[in-house]
């Protein structure tokens, strides 16, 4: 089944339920208090063989973008899975197209998610992204919490 994953985060708390396929549903909320311009596309909405999901960003970020961290944690059926860090920016050579920006520019960008092709279990998944504008990551300009749920196995 063919889907679409849109969604356009300005709200704080709020959960909205992003996409559903007789193999995935996926919904977010923020986890932090501050509101977000955020857009992310993400085709297609399923999980079964599909070596690349096809994403898009547009976000108009808190701060400049000089120095960016990402820390990106996944938890499966309750259980911690995956916890990756990763410096994007460091105001040095940086090759994505998001290091750079100033607060209040809209970052709009294009890109493919690899990870798809990993054979995701049937299970529930929840998947946290923050991002940090210093090492020590005490400056968070960005955070989702993301639940995934693989209603059948892939075999």
């Amino acid at each position: 089944m063919f889907g679409l994953l849109f969604f356009i985060l300005f709200t704080p708390g709020a959960s909205e339920f992003l996409c559903t396929s007789s193999d995935l549903e996926m919904s977010y909320t923020f986890c932090d208090s501050t509101p977000h311009a955020f857009r992310f596309n993400l085709t297609p909405c399923s999980t079964m063989n599909k070596p690349v999901w096809k994403a898009a960003l547009t976000w108009i970020p808190r701060s400049d973008i000089i120095f960016l961290k990402i820390v990106f944690t996944v938890w499966y059926n309750g259980a911690k899975v995956l916890h990756w860090k990763e410096v994007l920016c460091s105001g040095a050579d940086d090759e994505y197209a998001v290091c750079g920006m100033l607060k209040g520019e809209t970052i709009a960008t294009t890109f493919d998610i690899k990870g798809a092709r990993i054979e995701f279990p049937k299970g529930n998944y929840r998947i946290i992204l923050q991002g940090f504008s210093d090492e020590s990551e005490n400056n968070m300009v960005m955070c989702l919490d993301f639940t995934m749920i693989v209603k059948q196995d892939i075999f």
